[in-house]
């Protein structure tokens, strides 16, 4: 099996719109990523929700494998890779694949079983606690408009 690579940041500065970032990864790929709600939702990000001129202080953490502002405020580079493919509708996020189950009134196994996936994954997936793969974004994605193959 071939050997997964972490994603890395070599860049990061703030864009024009509030709470967002322009982030180079070191596979040549650059994204814009609006960490909003992850600062409206965790107390460790106050700090930034309180000073915008704090949250202009990114910069790069060590390794490339996070960004910082202070020594207890930083977001790691797994988290935003994420959160980058989500904002891109390469994936859906956990709110998001828990929003489209209740929608069609899926119990887990429902979800499994249209989906053609364990239960366990979709529980995973529905908790956050996995990253949801593209193949299943885009299998919700048919299901919601009725589509069949």
């Amino acid at each position: 099996m071939p050997k997964k690579s972490l994603p890395r940041i070599i860049n990061v500065s703030t864009t024009a719109t509030p709470n967002s970032l322009r982030i180079s990864w070191k596979n040549g790929g650059e994204s814009i990523i609006d960490v909003s709600e992850l600062i409206d939702t965790f107390r460790v990000y106050a700090p930034l929700r309180q000073s915008p001129d704090l949250f202009n202080q990114v910069r790069v953490g060590e390794y490339g494998a996070d960004i910082v502002w202070s020594d207890e405020i930083d977001m790691s580079a797994d988290s935003l890779w994420r959160l980058a493919q989500e904002q891109s509708g390469k994936t859906i996020s956990a709110s998001a694949f828990r929003k489209w189950r209740e929608n069609k009134s899926y119990t887990l196994d429902d979800a499994a079983a249209a989906l053609g996936i364990s239960r366990r994954m979709v529980a995973y997936y529905d908790h956050g606690e996995k990253p949801i793969p593209r193949i299943v974004a885009l299998a919700t994605l048919a299901l919601e408009n009725n589509l069949s193959y």
